[in-house]
């Protein structure tokens, strides 16, 4: 059977638009029930169902809701910004042997400006930085069949992501792909209307650019199967509202 979902209700937009306002403890209290009822439980709700439609052909990746969905608490101990919570809920979804914030993923959020929705790895540590690199470096003919095929470029464009002025320590200015080798990230995303995410389009939506984006994850993710991972928490997926929640 087809899952289906049927669009976040109106409320969770609007609840969205006034905590943007409103970004304090004791309005978001005083609310927290349509969060509760009218955000997280129709997120819940759609997570699953979007493993349900994910899984036969994505069976490697986490689709659990618990582990997906991101709190809507900020952490502000380094952040100029001590605005308690997030205006946007977000999920990413990981390989489930993999640490959730050291491989490649894809990654979705419902804000009151967009829907966002990307795959890649936005910020990887030292060492796997270097691993995906060298797995570039090895297979760069395949890496760049996925990324300018054309169902890929039709769906997200270019690959995009912080690079460096140079080709990184270690690797030939020369070698054939320095040009991808100097990437810091790999990222490939799109943007919606914030009106999908009351639609039941949504889920379909989610589903087809998964799809596409999954060869990409893949890829940056063999390396990071056998290569030792960082301890570091600052890679994960996607262009999430900036920095990444």
């Amino acid at each position: 059977m087809t899952a289906t979902f049927p669009g976040f209700p109106p409320e969770a937009l609007k609840f969205l638009r006034s905590l943007k306002r409103n970004n304090n403890r004791e309005w978001f209290l005083e609310h927290k029930h349509i969060y509760e009822q009218g955000v997280k439980a129709p997120m819940v709700e759609l997570v699953l169902a979007l493993g349900r439609e994910m899984k036969p052909f994505a069976p490697e990746m986490s689709w659990d809701p618990a582990r997906a969905i991101y709190r809507i608490y900020r952490d502000v101990r380094f952040s100029p910004d001590k605005s308690p919570y997030k205006t946007h809920i977000a999920a990413v979804f990981n390989p489930r042997v993999m640490k959730r914030h050291n491989c490649g993923g894809l990654y979705f959020h419902v804000s009151p400006n967009e829907v966002e929705i990307a795959g890649g790895i936005y910020m990887p540590g030292a060492a796997e930085l270097l691993a995906i690199r060298q797995h570039i470096a090895g297979h760069h003919k395949k890496f760049r069949s996925l990324i300018e095929a054309p169902e890929f470029n039709r769906l997200f464009g270019e690959v995009w992501g912080a690079r460096l002025t140079r080709a990184p320590k270690g690797f030939p200015a020369d070698h054939p792909a320095a040009d991808l080798l100097r990437y810091k990230q790999f990222l490939a995303d799109v943007s919606r209307p914030p009106e999908l995410a009351e639609s039941p389009k949504l889920l379909p939506t989610l589903v087809t650019l998964f799809r596409g984006m999954l060869p990409l994850v893949r890829f940056l993710n063999e390396p990071l199967k056998v290569a030792p991972q960082s301890d570091s928490v600052t890679s994960t997926v996607g262009k999430p509202p900036h920095p990444l929640p």
